[in-house]
Parts: structure tokens; sequence; C-alpha cells
């Protein structure tokens, strides 16, 4: 698959067991700030919350990380983590809140509380591909702009903004697995390519 899922928005739900609340939220995080930003954010919403563990995938390739917040190690971080997996998703961060309500669940029951919580979340939440990107910025002279045109393939190559002046100045979007391919039909051309900057994947 070109591409890789993410959240199309955020989707809330709550679970309880044996008097134990479970609240979780899961929405889009482009980076570790704003993931940790989500996780801030709920804290501060639930300052009396017992726990407030989380897990996020960010990226592609996929960089994840976990926290039990004070719950027995495995217990909560990882089930979560699984399920996100479970769901091949990145650019995501799930937080659960949780409120103790006087009974152990024991390490068996925290992790099925914790995975069922976020899959339930999951379950109305909009998901939406995205595909890695890149920005070129082209200097193309007049007679060479109609073969360079003739590369451009909407969407894996798009032109975002073209201005005419001495030559013709160009910027494209290029999906970052047709990259070298372009790159190189352009070297074909005689056409200079600068590095290609990052763009926010879309």
């Amino acid at each position: 698959m070109i591409g890789f899922r993410v959240p199309a928005g955020e989707a809330r739900a709550e679970v309880r067991d044996r008097g134990s609340r479970f609240l979780a939220v899961v929405r889009e995080a482009r980076d570790d700030a704003s993931a940790e930003a989500s996780v801030q954010e709920l804290r501060s919403e639930h300052p009396d919350a017992t726990h407030h563990c989380w897990a996020w995938r960010l990226g592609d390739p996929v960089r994840e990380r976990v926290s039990d917040d004070g719950e027995p190690a495995g217990t909560a971080g990882r089930p979560m983590l699984q399920v996100l997996r479970g769901r091949e998703l990145s650019d995501v961060v799930a937080v659960v809140v949780r409120w103790f309500g006087g009974t152990k669940l024991g390490k068996g029951g925290l992790a099925r509380a914790y995975a069922g919580a976020v899959r339930e979340a999951l379950e109305s939440l909009s998901v939406a591909l995205r595909v890695p990107s890149a920005a070129l910025d082209l200097t193309v002279p007049y007679d060479r702009h109609g073969a360079v045109r003739r590369l451009i393939h909407p969407p894996e190559v798009q032109v975002i903004d073209e201005e005419y002046g001495a030559e013709v100045r160009l910027r494209l979007v290029v999906y970052r697995h047709r990259l070298a391919a372009l790159v190189a039909a352009l070297a074909d051309l005689g056409i200079a390519v600068p590095d290609a900057g990052p763009r926010e994947p879309g």
C-alpha cells in the first residue's frame, strides 16, 4: 500500500470494569510534540484521574512510544499500542484516562480494559490515507517547458505554483516513491533539481 492510514478526526469511548472507569481518546498526532500535547491536554482536562496512559505511532517508517503512567509494567501502554498496530495506524496517539474504582483488576484485567477502551474508540474513528510527499522548486527554460509538463501526472506529481518570467518557475509536490524517477527524468532534460524539501504529508 502506498502511504499509511491516519486518523481523520478524534474518537472517544468509555468502558467500565468493576468500578474503574476508562476513557479512551484517539486522535491524530503529526510529531512527538503534538502527541505529548494531547497527553498533557487530557491530564489538564481530567486532573482527578488515577492514571493517564498512552501509546503513539508516528511517521513512516513508524516510531512507537508507550507509557503505563504508574500502572504495572506492560499492562496499559503496550496493550494499547498493539490495538493501534492491528489497525495499521500511524500519526496517531491514544490516551486512556483511568479512575480507580476500588477493586484491583490484576495485570490481565488491566491489559484487557486498556486495550478494550482503545478498540472501542477506534470503532467510531474516521481514517484517511496519507502519502509522504516532497516539494521541488524548478527553473525551466521555455524550450523545455512542454517536456517537463509531460512528466506531471497528478496526484503523484502536481503543480502547486507556476510563474512566468525570463524562465518558468515551477513548484511541484511529488509523492516520495516517485521522486527518484522524476529527478532522473528531469536530469535527462538538463533540468537542475535542488534538494527536495520535505512537505507536510497529504
